[in-house]
């Protein structure tokens, strides 16, 4: 870019109007949404007694001593967090970095690793938040292949093929949105690429396949890892805003200076919920266990009724609390969601996350269990009607 150009606005251009799906939704009454991921709109209410007991050490000593890296009590208890996960993971507290949200943490890291220009490499299935915060940084995100009939494992040639000289990071999601799946042991692409790692693992704390989700610096102590992470899905308290970055020992010694420097600009992360947070880790292993099995049993019952149906293709995710199946028999991800949303049920195409390959639908087991088997059972039965009506006039 010279002088004279301009750079375009963030969004400058994008139609922003509503897509056909969210008219019909608007117009639409009565419908079951299978595609909430709100915990608050779902029964799941992390312990008001806990936090109002953790809150009171803040109100009783109210004092602003803004730390960089944020307060060393919120990054010891995540370090501890990290130390007690499967395999362990070892960082001190001048390790973490704490964030307003898993949001400004990716914000923070394209702002360190990228210039404009530049490009991340990230999975084709992409929730769309990597691609408005792209926009924001004037980057390119460059899709890598999953390989579906591998349970959505990276597909190496196609990581290799995206990366050239204006590479800058490869994104991991780990467990995966929405398919699930959990990188769980070194994948020698990633080594041979030589490039920091950026794993979104907000999901971690709800395996299912999988026996664990492990840090993905384990995996890869050699290489730069970046972790983010939250209370947001967590502990279901996506209304107090706090998320963190966790540097193994590689990016610590390569990028922690810089990333303090850049993090020390905004300060963004509140000293309440900061405060509160070993207390918060101590008290509210309980309720993220209930809600960690509430999800498995979730899962278990939508994909017993999932597999009931001849047309849908239905995998039993590694972890996270999506599915991701297939419809078979449809070319037009827009056309069913729209026949399922008349049958009184709403799902996402896998359009909306970047998949074009057949006809995908993704469901979220975080719905409130009744209305999640009352919304799964719609489906079957609209998916069978069309069937029945598709045969009969052939």
């Amino acid at each position: 870019m010279n002088g004279d150009e301009v750079m375009p606005g963030f969004l400058y251009g994008e139609d922003l109007s509503p897509n056909a799906i969210e008219r019909a939704r608007q117009a639409s009454g009565g419908y079951i949404d299978l595609t909430s991921s709100n915990p608050t709109h779902q029964g799941l209410l992390f312990p008001e007694d806990v936090l109002r007991a953790a809150s009171g050490e803040y109100w009783s000593n109210r004092r602003y001593d803004p730390d960089p890296r944020g307060l060393r009590s919120a990054r010891t208890a995540i370090a501890q967090y990290y130390a007690e996960r499967m395999p362990a993971l070892s960082l001190n507290a001048d390790q973490i970095v704490v964030t307003a949200s898993t949001s400004e943490a990716y914000s923070l890291l394209f702002a360190l690793l990228t210039d404009p220009g530049d490009n991340v490499l990230a999975p084709a299935i992409t929730y769309p938040l990597f691609e408005y915060l792209a926009m924001a940084h004037h980057i390119e995100l460059r899709p890598y292949a999953l390989d579906e009939r591998r349970g959505w494992r990276i597909d190496p040639a196609s990581l290799r093929l995206q990366a050239d000289e204006r590479t800058r990071a490869v994104l991991v999601v780990s467990p995966h949105n929405p398919t699930g799946a959990v990188l769980a042991s070194r994948v020698p692409v990633l080594r041979a690429l030589d490039l920091p790692i950026i794993c979104d693992e907000v999901f971690a704390a709800f395996p299912y396949r999988a026996a664990t989700v492990p840090p993905v610096g384990a995996l890869y102590p050699e290489l730069p890892v970046f972790h983010l992470n939250g209370i947001s899905k967590m502990f279901a308290l996506p209304d107090l805003k706090l998320g963190w970055i966790a540097l193994n020992d590689a990016a610590h010694d390569r990028f922690g200076e810089r990333l303090e420097v850049l993090n020390d600009t905004f300060l963004s992360a509140n000293t309440l919920t900061q405060t509160m947070l070993p207390a918060i880790f101590e008290h509210g292993r309980a309720f993220t266990a209930a809600m960690h099995e509430r999800v498995r049993q979730s899962l278990d019952m939508a994909i017993a009724l999932l597999s009931g149906c001849d047309v849908v293709r239905v995998h039993a995710p590694d972890g996270g609390y999506y599915l991701f199946p297939e419809i078979v028999g449809w070319n037009d991800e827009e056309a069913l969601t729209l026949h399922l949303l008349k049958h009184g049920v709403l799902v996402h195409p896998g359009y909306f996350y970047g998949y074009e390959q057949g006809a995908h639908v993704v469901i979220s087991c975080l719905v409130e269990p009744s209305q999640l088997r009352v919304g799964i059972e719609r489906l079957v039965a609209a998916l069978s009607a069309w069937v029945s009506a598709r045969d009969s006039s052939s």
